[in-house]
């Protein structure tokens, strides 16, 4: 089976799946009426409606847009049918059945572009006689991104969406993560769908935060959004900082409807199964449906709820130990806002590994050689082809360009929750280069799990949109962001951070030359300094839960 279709149905099932968890039987499928759906410059677009055999309409819709193929989706209309509610199944503009061009990938849904297909197929469905006007768009990942970027100035018709584990902004999110090109997830993903050839080379070509990236930053048009939103996201998802970002832009600058009646729903989950065997007891008993919250559907759709009025706008899985029962950790918990409130604490490198609440003294540094010809490997993470998930990282703590930093064993359990910086100072005899940090969990048994990871390119430490290339040997101070997590570590662990320049495929090496991508047989071995002390405190920052919150 090729991978993009491994794609699909990884989705279709997870709708699917959730359709199913509530007690549906999808064994009787509904016929599909498919139509071309006329967009405003013309373009048909392959359109499946689903309707229910019982009850008359008009009645109200839940509607899916995928570059992932329409067909197939008799078993989820089954689920949805049942409810009363129509179902529309869109394929995308370019993607399958439909007309047009695919590219720009979610830049023809809403924002972005002179399309606008998002928006005219709500348009749409509002017109039909058997609909109410009442929509709620629906779908993970790609589906998900397609709705966030079709919800800023969206018709009346858009009364809610459930998003999963989709972005929010194209640039910062999806292509280059701190300044860096994500290989792995992009390219890949355009690769394996097919959609790498006016895509690919487009955003190969748009290295910084410029007016192209600016126009497909939904969360710079939350204000925009009209309606309420159930997003739903993992600690080791792909798109883990979109999710997040969503909710609080929109639950906060939203419009009437939208503001203050939004929700959030993050689990220790990865955008698949993870690499290796972690398992964190009671995910499946969140507060809000993590896939399928057809209880919040149903009060946006005409039938209110008061327990949905009644709910918490946030709820997070506080990761834990796994290895020893009873440890602190591995539960749910509500709160009114995200962030929860927390006490910024700086953990400072020191020039002996260690890691420490205390400054350093002295004026001391460490360097290493990054040869982009040879990365330090990726294991784990927020990855979407590759390994993913908390994966051990003793492999690669042992190089040479990697600097390991742990603290003692703690002496009692230890929450972080909430976004995660690290501030460097760093040198390089190269114009450009990255730095990467990673913070894991140390068991007392050595194993090292990743919680999460970043990077940072050198070239763009003042601003994201302008490089500006380093000058030997001074020093330079780095922000890297780890983005977020919620996790105790446990007493006996140790925390540790792991700074290195390079964590491939995950992302591409930085040739260390200037140039924004590799050139074949054009690279430089760096000189890459950490530097160390009272003046140049390179340290993380983490985010201390304090329970004096909104919790």
């Amino acid at each position: 089976m090729r991978a993009t279709h491994q794609l699909r149905y990884l989705f279709a099932g997870l709708i699917l799946l959730s359709f199913q968890f509530i007690g549906l039987s999808c064994n009787a499928q509904p016929a599909a009426q498919t139509q071309m759906v006329a967009m405003r410059d013309g373009v048909k677009l392959a359109t499946d409606v689903y309707l229910p055999e019982k009850g008359k309409p008009p009645f109200p819709t839940v509607l899916l847009r995928t570059p992932y193929g329409k067909n197939g989706n008799g078993a989820i209309a089954a689920a949805v049918v049942r409810f009363g509610y129509a179902l529309v199944v869109q394929d995308m503009r370019g993607r399958f059945a439909s007309e047009g061009h695919h590219a720009i990938i979610f830049g023809n849904d809403g924002i972005g572009g002179q399309h606008q297909d998002g928006h005219d197929t709500l348009e749409w469905i509002a017109r039909q006689e058997w609909s109410d006007a009442k929509v709620v768009t629906y779908g993970q990942s790609a589906l998900g991104i397609a709705q966030n970027m079709a919800a800023p100035g969206a018709p009346a018709a858009l009364k809610g969406q459930v998003v999963g584990v989709a972005f929010s902004d194209y640039y910062h999110q999806a292509a280059y993560q701190g300044g860096v090109w994500r290989k792995e997830l992009l390219e890949g993903w355009l690769r394996q769908t097919k959609m790498d050839d006016v895509n690919l080379p487009t955003f190969l070509e748009h290295t910084t935060y410029d007016d192209f990236w600016k126009k497909l930053n939904a969360e710079s048009h939350a204000d925009q959004v009209d309606a309420p939103g159930v997003f739903t996201g993992g600690w080791y998802d792909i798109f883990l900082q979109g999710t997040i970002n969503s909710f609080v832009e929109i639950n906060s600058r939203g419009g009437p409807n939208a503001r203050g009646k939004c929700f959030l729903v993050i689990a220790p989950l990865a955008h698949g199964h993870f690499d290796e065997p972690v398992v964190y007891p009671d995910v499946s008993k969140a507060p809000i449906d993590l896939a399928t919250p057809m209880n919040i559907v149903a009060h946006w759709l005409g039938k209110p709820d008061k327990d949905v009025d009644a709910l918490q706008p946030v709820h997070y899985y506080v990761m834990g130990d796994c290895d020893s029962p009873g440890a602190p950790g591995n539960f749910w918990r509500s709160a009114d806002a995200w962030p929860p409130v927390a006490d910024p604490a700086s953990y400072y490198l020191h020039s002996d590994k260690s890691l420490q609440v205390e400054l350093p003294h002295g004026d001391d540094k460490l360097t290493y050689k990054y040869d982009p010809e040879n990365p330090v490997p990726t294991r784990g993470g927020q990855n979407l082809l590759i390994a993913k998930g908390p994966m051990d990282q003793r492999p690669v703590e042992t190089r040479p360009d990697v600097l390991v930093f742990t603290s003692e064993p703690l002496t009692e359990p230890l929450e972080v929750t909430g976004r995660i910086t690290a501030r460097l100072f760093i040198s390089s005899d190269c114009p450009d280069t990255d730095f990467t940090v990673k913070l894991s969990d140390v068991y007392p048994d050595g194993k090292s799990l990743l919680v999460t990871d970043g990077i940072r390119r050198a070239a763009l430490r003042n601003s994201y949109e302008k490089h500006e290339p380093l000058v030997a040997g001074e020093v330079y101070e780095l922000e890297v962001d780890l983005w977020s997590t919620s996790l105790i570590f446990n007493k006996g662990h140790q925390i540790r951070v792991a700074v290195s320049s390079s964590n491939s495929p995950r992302f591409e090496p930085n040739p260390n030359t200037g140039d924004p991508h590799p050139i074949s047989g054009k690279t430089r071995i760096a000189t890459n300094s950490l530097h160390i002390s009272n003046n140049h405190p390179s340290r993380i920052v983490l985010p201390i839960y304090t329970p004096h919150g909104t919790e």
